[in-house]
């Protein structure tokens, strides 16, 4: 259980490192010409893309087995989830208020992929 726990530190570090980038091209960049939806929609394929990438890599030395996985995918959005509200609350906003709106509703829908991807990545035979 250590070794899930480990990847899905981890696998949260990159993937919060590479979404807080993101985050901020989007807010500065992108939604200011094209909305908050399309902007979202803008960056979702990419975050996306590198968590099914960095998802198969950290998983591997966890063998074929389904429950290390789901482990290390359910403590990867548990700390995500912290740092999302963590992160709000230090800037003065209120965690789930933009849940509510097709932009927030599509970032959960990612960030509900990002914990299911260490289980449905299937590991190369060796």
């Amino acid at each position: 259980m250590a070794a899930a726990l480990r990847a899905g530190a981890l696998y949260f570090a990159a993937i919060f490192a590479l979404g807080f980038l993101l985050g901020v091209v989007r807010t500065l960049a992108l939604a200011p010409r094209i909305g908050e939806t399309g902007a979202v929609l803008a960056e979702l394929p990419v975050i996306l893309a590198a968590s099914w990438f960095a998802a198969g890599r950290l998983a591997r030395p966890l063998g074929r087995a389904l429950r290390p996985r789901i482990a290390m995918g359910a403590f990867a959005f548990a700390l995500l989830m912290a740092a999302e509200v963590g992160l709000g609350m230090a800037l003065g906003a209120a965690p789930f208020a933009g849940l509510a709106t097709p932009a927030g509703a599509l970032g959960l829908a990612g960030q509900l992929l990002f914990a299911a991807f260490p289980a449905l990545r299937s590991p190369r035979r060796s």
